[in-house]
Parts: C-alpha cells; structure tokens; sequence
C-alpha cells in the first residue's frame, strides 16, 4: 500500500487534471449528457462533491456521517442519484466551487487521520489509504465520463495503478454481489502501465490469469468499457467469468456498458 502522502497527492493530481476539462466550460456545456444514463457533465462533479463531502465526515464526524448512512438506507437503490439530482440542480460555478472545496477538505482530512483507524463508510469500515484510493478511482471513473461526453481522450498515468489495484482486490466482492461463490484459487493478473512497465498481482503459474493494458482493465474494472472493447485476455473460466463482472465500486453490479462498436 502506497504511503498515505503520495495517496493524497496522486488524490489531488487526479482532481486537477478534471478540473481542467470542466473549469473552461459555458454553462450549457454542463448540460451535455454523459455515457452515465440520465447523467450530465453537472451530474458527475456534483456526485463527486458529494462523496467528498460524505467522506470528509466519514474522517472527522463519525456520528454525522452514520445520519447520512441512516438516510441513504431509506432510499438504498435511489440516494446517490438523488444526491447527484439535487447537486446538479445548482449553477455550475457553484458545483465547480462546492467540488473544489470538497477535495481540499478531504485531502487535509485524510492526511489526519491517525495511524491504524478505520473508518465507516457505506460498506466496511477502511482505512485512510484505502479511502484515498477510492477517491481517486472514483474521480478517474467520472472524469472518463466527462471526457467521453466533451469528446476528450485523456492521456493515461501511473495514477491508473489505484484503479487497478480496487479493481483486483474487488474481485471477490464482485462474485458476492452476483451472488456467485468466489473461487478458493488466487489469479495472477499482469497489467502494462502506461510508461511499459508490468504491474502484477498474484503468485506466478496461477491456472486462472488475466492479462493486457492498465488502461482497459481500468475502464472495465469500473465499468466504463465494455468488454469487447478492450484487448484484454483471459485464461481459465474463472479467470474470463470475472471479466464478465468485475467492478471496482461498492453497491449493486452495475449495468455496464454496450459495445462502442
């Protein structure tokens, strides 16, 4: 686990670059829809300020965020659209000012949080890096969104190996939540960064094995790609079944993508 210091800056550099796509925008370019059914370019920072505002209490009032645990249970399958409704609803130099805000706030919060707390969120409790990861996949996975609707391709990083490394690690969460057993065997997964370099998981020689570039597993792992649209290769059944399901974020499976081509 990477220490918590390069966690927030890589946190704040990701951030950076999607305030870069939106800042300039006219007020009707935050209209525009997104890959994200129902979801427009307002829709995704909002969402992302307001995750940001629930983990900032997540690490620094933990009888506030359970009120806001308590409330989205209410609605399970509806809170964080409704959030992201409510959010969008605002004018955009407001969402744009509420995010910024939001991002500094929880990258200080993070850097606080004492050594060996866990903290609550809507799933298990984790720790501050771990949080910090999330946070930077979930900014990576809705800034795909808004470049995929302003017709941006973004030039990939080294901040992916955070995407990638949720997205391994969820893989038995992702059977659970498709209410498949998880299989006993781990899998070796061998991913080429963007600079060529192989990043790799589990123990060589594993029977089950996934193999290709960061970027693709990145944008399945978060359900951003389709399948089909990715070069990525599996051997053994489990190994291609995951593929079929895997996803880097809590909640229930989501939809995925259809086919670009």
């Amino acid at each position: 686990m990477a220490d918590i210091t390069d966690l927030v800056a890589d946190l704040r550099a990701e951030g950076a670059e999607l305030d870069a796509l939106v800042a300039p925008l006219a007020a009707q370019d935050w209209a525009r829809d997104t890959p994200a059914e129902g979801w427009t370019i307002a829709h995704q920072i909002a969402h992302l300020a307001w995750t940001d505002r629930c983990s900032v209490l997540a690490a620094t009032d933990e009888a506030a965020f359970a009120e806001v645990v308590t409330a989205a249970w209410n609605d399970p399958t509806g809170f964080v659209d409704a959030a992201a409704e409510e959010g969008a609803a605002a004018p955009p130099e407001q969402i744009l000012a509420d995010w910024r805000a939001g991002r500094e706030q929880i990258a200080e919060a993070l850097l606080a949080v004492p050594a060996g707390t866990r903290l609550p969120w809507f799933g298990p409790p984790m720790s501050a890096a771990s949080m910090a990861t999330a946070r930077i996949m979930e900014t990576w996975a809705h800034g795909q969104d808004v470049a995929d609707a302003l017709g941006v391709r973004r030039i990939p990083t080294a901040r992916l190996r955070h995407v990638a490394h949720i997205g391994v690690r969820a893989r038995d969460f992702a059977y659970a939540v498709h209410q498949l057993p998880a299989p006993e065997a781990p899998f070796r997964v061998e991913l080429r960064a963007p600079d060529g370099e192989l990043w790799t998981w589990g123990p060589e020689g594993a029977e089950q094995s996934v193999t290709g570039e960061a970027l693709d597993f990145a944008l399945l792992a978060t359900q951003r790609r389709h399948r089909d649209d990715t070069a990525l290769r599996a051997v053994g059944a489990e190994a291609d079944r995951w593929l079929s399901i895997a996803q880097a974020f809590a909640g229930a499976p989501g939809g995925g993508r259809q086919p670009l081509g």
